[in-house]
């Protein structure tokens, strides 16, 4: 399965548990020229581990994270600042194994423009603004953006579509209790 599959999503949290998993398929993703992609998860993950993290950094295609990831791994590879954009093009700056595919770097931002980088240029995307009480539970949005990401890349969309839809999914799951999603979901 691991090998007939054209992209790779591995969270960071997995880095706490087996690195050599995440390297090999790392390894795999680029001499296949598949997608590898990967979630800065948390911010302890940049702070505690931080090696294996950039061992596996070279690797990834397309990196994931909110603001607070994004300031931690600022912090962790002392790029000297806390401006998302900045971190943003630092990161996508970051060595890669496969130098003809630049890196691509999506950030979150909660109610603030998700930030991308893609051929070392930062394009501001606006969220789906929410109506007074219509902010319920925050958990699960990071997850349900790149869910929606996701959805749209696989299909081969560009990377304002795969932001638009990342942008909905997580509109939907933040105006629920907990992690759920309606029956239907009207995505357009």
């Amino acid at each position: 399965m691991v090998v007939q599959a054209k992209y790779y999503y591995i969270a960071g949290f997995f880095l706490t548990v087996s690195p050599p998993s995440i390297m090999e398929v790392g390894k795999h993703a680029l001499s296949a020229k598949k997608t590898f992609m990967m979630n800065l998860s948390a911010p302890f993950i940049s702070q505690f581990f931080k090696e294996p993290l950039m061992a596996a950094m070279p690797y990834v295609d397309i990196l994931f994270g909110n603001e607070s990831e994004a300031e931690a791994f600022s912090t962790a590879m002392d790029f000297g600042t806390t401006d998302i954009k900045e971190i943003a093009l630092k990161t996508a700056a970051l060595p890669k194994e496969d130098e003809g595919r630049p890196r691509i770097v999506v950030f979150t931002q909660g109610a603030l423009p998700t930030v991308i980088v893609e051929n070392g240029k930062v394009t501001e995307y606006p969220v789906i603004p929410l109506k007074d009480g219509e902010l319920v539970d925050t958990n699960g949005a990071g997850d349900a953006f790149v869910g929606g990401f996701l959805s749209q890349l696989i299909q081969k969309h560009p990377i304002p579509e795969c932001v638009r839809c990342g942008n909905y999914a997580a509109n939907v799951i933040i105006k629920r209790a907990g992690c759920t999603f309606p029956l239907k979901p009207d995505f357009q």
